[in-house]
């Protein structure tokens, strides 16, 4: 199926591993110019590296910023004032209860996981308008519905971006610009794989276990009974960034492996 990204620039927030790579790299399989974006030189150069070698004729560079600060988005837009395709998928994300969740714990979770994509919008839509086609996607989680008791700051950044999908695509009423939200279910992401390799191995047990007792216990109304790959998220978001994704526009698009139990 041909997405007719050929031509268009996106950029991807956060995009040196696990969901926001897997974006990359899709999108710029399927024809798009794509900017890697990282905190780091090193992280963004490695990244643009392997989606070269993976990707035949990639149109891919990297811009290195620290995208959970006003400083950091500035220096980024800077360096790529217009884009066509913008994916806000940087995120932070911690396991804490309520009690220790503190004051600056819950601005910082704001701050990187909600604000960097406000902001990265409203500097991209206005362009999005002007040229009457453009593609805002947040990547949001099941956690925005099922606030997780174990992180609820998390969860707030989740809802917030659902939130501010839908406002913005409101905003972009009857123009090509679309606007929403994608609810990522439990994810093999490098943060998630290293954590149940850890446990794994702290309680000597295979990390197949590790994954049965969390749907089990964790994540037991998930009907996909597994964590989803990147790539697979990825593939949502490339429809959802296309031209064939024209109808979706303010939705919180379901990807999550059946954990939410509404059926709507």
């Amino acid at each position: 199926m041909d997405l007719g990204l050929n031509g268009k620039f996106a950029v991807v927030s956060g995009s040196t591993a696990g969901i926001g790579f897997a974006i990359a790299a899709t999108l710029a399989a399927e024809g798009a110019e794509v900017i890697v974006n990282g905190r780091t030189e090193a992280r963004v150069e490695a990244a643009v590296a392997k989606i070269r070698t993976e990707v035949k004729g990639a149109q891919v560079s990297g811009i290195a910023a620290d995208l959970g600060t006003r400083e950091g988005v500035e220096n980024l837009v800077r360096q790529a004032p217009s884009a066509d395709i913008v994916v806000n998928n940087l995120g932070i994300i911690e396991t804490k209860s309520f009690a220790e969740i503190t004051d600056a714990d819950w601005l910082r979770f704001f701050e990187v996981n909600v604000l960097s994509g406000v902001r990265l919008a409203r500097h991209y839509l206005p362009g999005m308008k002007e040229r009457n086609w453009g593609r805002v996607i947040f990547i949001s989680s099941e956690s925005a519905v099922n606030i997780p008791v174990e992180m609820i700051h998390y969860g707030m950044s989740k809802t917030a971006q659902v939130a501010v999908a839908r406002g913005l695509a409101e905003s972009v009423a009857g123009t090509g610009v679309t606007v929403n939200s994608i609810l990522a279910g439990p994810t093999r992401s490098e943060g998630v794989e290293n954590f149940i390799r850890e446990v794994a191995e702290g309680h000597r047990v295979s990390v197949r276990q590790i994954e049965k007792e969390f749907f089990e216990k964790v994540r037991p109304t998930s009907l996909l009974k597994r964590f989803e790959t990147p790539e697979e998220v990825a593939a949502i978001v490339a429809f959802v960034a296309s031209f064939r994704g024209a109808v979706i526009n303010g939705a919180a698009i379901r990807a999550e492996g059946g954990v939410v139990r509404a059926a709507l």
